[in-house]
């Protein structure tokens, strides 16, 4: 293992054991950050952002961490561009006390966690990728998530920063930011825009090593909520119109083969992720996923029906509310080739062969994107996200960080 791992490790296991998961219910209203332990990981970064000499380190009122690293003498009319990665990790799964299990000359075993959660090479081509390599992997203990999304990103801009900046490589002016939040989908909801003058940026928040994300879903939440009418049970066949029984008649009609654990690469899905209420309110919180524009709107358009069609059938009502969460970004990627094309050329550089799989899901970029500054995402070496069987593979951790540096070199090409 070289120094340069061991302090890529080292920054990662210490931002892994700082709690700062995320609430979707308090981004829903308008709450960022949504939790406030996501302070304590910002003023950690804050801090050794000052300490490596980046200017203009400030936390903003809504807890996004901003900095800059100057420009080497002599390339200050070189293009700056923005590096980003979140600080929040989800909710679904635990992410207080997180105890980093590192596990080094990985032989290719089944891994047991505590709790009965088991990593299984047999079932994880990645996982035997790393036992052939007799990689370095880190897992949690099986309690918690292990908090490499997005915390493998993290570690990964600050140590290419480090390196940058303690090995006098040259380089343009590169600004840095970690926003909270990008769990419940509100990553870019306060970016301080204002502050960032980089017209391109790059987030690291992928997986696999290689993965070079370009597109992504368009992204809408459906709310429904169904009204019915209360009666005592005993005499419910007079008028009883049951709430509870229209949800769960409208979750069960929803196209099974259209689900989340039964799509793949370009399918889109839709998700029921929260049944609530009682037999005169019942509210469906629905995630609808398509990588067109137009399947997005036939899927919304099916979601009304369905609901209507349900009601109706029961004698009860429905409402239905569609929010629009993020777009494809690959639209606006495509109108600037060479935002990619630099990448590429660093993903080589670093002895990296870029693959370009959709993101079935969103990143902090997609919205970025949507905002004017053109964000692909940078793989982190990270699997089994937002699960307790969540891992990180220390040889493509390294890559990710060295393809930040290969980027730093090529970019310095680019001029204002």
């Amino acid at each position: 293992m070289t120094d340069f791992q061991k302090n890529l490790m080292e920054r990662f296991v210490r931002y892994a054991k700082t709690y700062s998961e995320s609430s979707e219910k308090n981004a829903d209203a308008g709450v960022i950050p949504s939790t406030p332990q996501e302070w304590d990981l910002a003023k950690m970064l804050e801090a050794e952002m000052k300490a490596l000499g980046l200017e203009g380190v400030h936390i903003t009122e809504n807890c996004y961490v901003y900095g800059c690293l100057k420009a080497s003498a002599g390339l200050e009319n070189v293009a700056p561009f923005a590096l980003l990665a979140h600080l929040d990790t989800v909710e679904e799964v635990s992410g207080k006390d997180v105890k980093p299990q590192i596990i080094e000359n990985y032989d290719g075993s089944v891994i047991t966690l505590s709790e009965g959660s088991k990593i299984d090479p047999a079932t994880d081509i990645a996982l035997k990728m790393a036992g052939d390599e007799r990689d370095t992997i880190i897992t949690s203990d099986g309690t918690t998530l292990l908090g490499a999304d997005d915390k493998a990103g993290i570690a990964a801009i600050m140590s290419s920063i480090a390196e940058l900046v303690e090995k006098k490589i040259p380089h343009g002016k590169i600004e840095v930011i970690f926003s909270p939040d990008e769990e419940t989908g509100h990553g870019m909801d306060k970016v301080p825009l204002d502050e960032i003058e980089s017209k391109k940026a790059y987030t690291v928040d992928g997986g696999h090593i290689g993965e070079l994300e370009t597109e992504c879903f368009n992204a809408y939440k459906s709310e429904i909520t169904f009204t019915g009418k209360s009666l005592h049970t005993g005499a419910a066949r007079s008028g009883m119109v049951n709430a509870v029984t229209m949800a769960s008649s409208f979750v069960a009609n929803l196209p099974r083969q259209e689900a989340p654990e039964t799509t793949d690469g370009y399918l889109g899905f839709y998700a029921p992720m929260e049944i609530t209420g009682s037999v005169e309110s019942a509210y469906v919180y629905l995630l609808l996923r398509d990588f067109t524009s137009e399947g997005m709107e036939k899927r919304k358009a099916f979601v009304d029906s369905l609901a209507d069609v349900t009601a109706r059938s029961f004698g009860g009502k429905a409402q239905v509310k569609h929010t629009e969460q993020y777009r494809n970004m690959k639209q606006k990627l495509d109108e600037h080739p060479e935002v990619v094309a630099n990448l590429v050329e660093a993903y080589k550089a670093a002895g990296v062969t870029p693959v370009f799989p959709p993101i079935r899901g969103g990143t902090d970029g997609s919205r970025l994107t949507e905002m004017g500054i053109p964000t692909p995402n940078i793989f982190t070496g990270g699997h089994n996200y937002h699960s307790r069987t969540e891992w990180l593979s220390l040889n493509q951790f390294t890559k990710a960080a060295q393809v930040l540096i290969e980027l730093v070199k090529i970019s310095c090409k680019d001029t204002q």
